[in-house]
């Protein structure tokens, strides 16, 4: 087969990485790719969010799959564009990804259809807004409707807080035309938890769990981020508890999604917050892998997800019986000084051969490019994922820090403490 995966982060070196090791895959492309996904795949100089070169390309090479990497180009319709050529494609329709692109469309959808969520309100009206926000009272969320790359919600722990952060959306448009319309819903306590399913249109095939780290300094401070780490399982995520979750918020939605004639197909991403009486409610849901999250779950992967990409994107799930590694995986992001703030790129990052030879580990990258002489360097915010497996999460984690360690990046960071609520919590 002939794969042409787009997007250029982590999660898709993660994806290429797993496809490339398919026996299926006779040829593999990525657009726009980086440094490392150079080493798996042809990548291609067009831009993830770039539809029509996308689709012109594809036109012209006849790729027997394209894989949707991030969710910009999904909510634009590329999908549709491409199934409108006659091109397979794996990822949701530009309505079906309404789950993502549109937090109220999301929240509706579960009111409609008894999926268990937080109480909220939509608001277009600044003044309406506030005055709902003080009828919850506080800490309470205000999130924008639209995608503001990962940037627009403010869990909010004051009335003036929450005041701020729907005057900035709202008033002083600072999500642009994503703010234009706030979400403003009650605080839900417990502990977050990431699901993963993979979905044809009706039927739901579990993937696993995965719990990420969006505070970008240890003790979850500073700003949140685009996650700084992760691990797959996540010990909250029990068995007993995920065959809830997909009672009651996988395939209900799933189901809801169909009735109103927009099938979903593609990975269906669930952020959960399991409740302290052990209830899980949908916090979002995301309509592709997540990011670091995908590089675990890849890693634990034993089955070939090549096939059921296309089984997914065919509507043929129904078979398939996926199987996982035992041993736990972790994940440790390294960024660019000042990310997720203002940072400069074109730093050399040295080390890499070295840090791969610790036992079970993997390194994908993410904001990767080569200079003109060949160096590697940073050429973004998130930078590299340093992936590790092991007998048990203290293992993995070992492993991955031992990792980092052998990386020369002076303008680098990491977190030092990913795992910590499992391992320490």
């Amino acid at each position: 087969m002939r794969i042409l995966v787009v997007g250029s982060g982590g999660r898709e070196h993660a994806l290429c990485w797993a496809i490339a090791g398919s026996p299926l895959c006779e040829k593999l492309w990525c657009a726009p790719g980086n440094a490392g996904i150079a080493e798996e795949a042809e990548c291609l100089a067009i831009a993830a969010d770039d539809v029509d070169g996308l689709v012109a390309f594809a036109c012209e090479q006849r790729p027997d799959l394209v894989v949707v990497g991030p969710e910009g180009p999904l909510v634009l319709g590329l999908v549709d564009r491409l199934e409108s050529e006659g091109i397979r494609a794996f990822g949701p329709s530009a309505a079906a990804a309404r789950l993502e692109g549109s937090k109220g469309f999301m929240k509706d959808l579960c009111a409609r259809h008894g999926i268990p969520t937080a109480r909220y309100g939509r608001f277009v009206d600044p003044q309406a807004a506030k005055v709902f926000a003080r009828e919850l009272g506080a800490p309470l969320v205000v999130k924008a409707d639209g995608l503001a790359a990962g940037k627009g919600v403010t869990v909010a722990e004051t009335l003036e807080e929450a005041e701020r952060a729907i005057e900035e959306a709202l008033v002083a448009g600072r999500f642009g035309t994503a703010g234009e319309e706030v979400v403003v819903e009650a605080f839900l306590a417990g502990e977050e938890v990431s699901f993963f399913a993979l979905c044809d249109g009706e039927r739901a095939l579990p993937l696993a769990s995965a719990q990420d780290h969006k505070r970008a300094f240890d003790g979850d401070r500073g700003p949140n981020t685009g996650g700084m780490g992760a691990y797959s399982p996540a010990p909250a995520l029990t068995p007993a508890l995920q065959a809830r979750v997909m009672a009651e918020i996988v395939e209900p939605t799933v189901a809801a999604m169909k009735a109103e004639g927009t099938p979903f197909k593609g990975v269906l991403f669930a952020g959960l917050m399991i409740s302290p009486d052990g209830a899980p409610k949908l916090l979002e849901h995301n309509v592709r892998f997540g990011d670091p999250e995908c590089q675990a779950l890849l890693l634990r992967l034993r089955s070939d997800l090549l096939p059921a990409l296309v089984a997914a994107a065919d509507g043929q799930l129904g078979a398939f019986d996926l199987r996982w590694h035992e041993a736990p995986a972790l994940v440790v992001v390294l960024a660019t000084k000042g990310y997720p703030g203002s940072y400069a790129t074109g730093s050399e990052i040295r080390g890499l051969e070295q840090a791969a030879q610790v036992e079970a580990v993997t390194i994908f990258h993410a904001g990767t490019a080569r200079s003109a002489g060949g160096a590697l360097t940073a050429s973004g915010g998130r930078v590299l994922s340093v992936a590790a497996l092991g007998a048990t999460l203290a293992e993995a984690r070992s492993r991955a820090y031992q990792a980092v360690e052998r990386i020369d990046w002076a303008e680098g960071f990491c977190r030092h403490d990913i795992g910590w609520r499992a391992l320490e919590g």
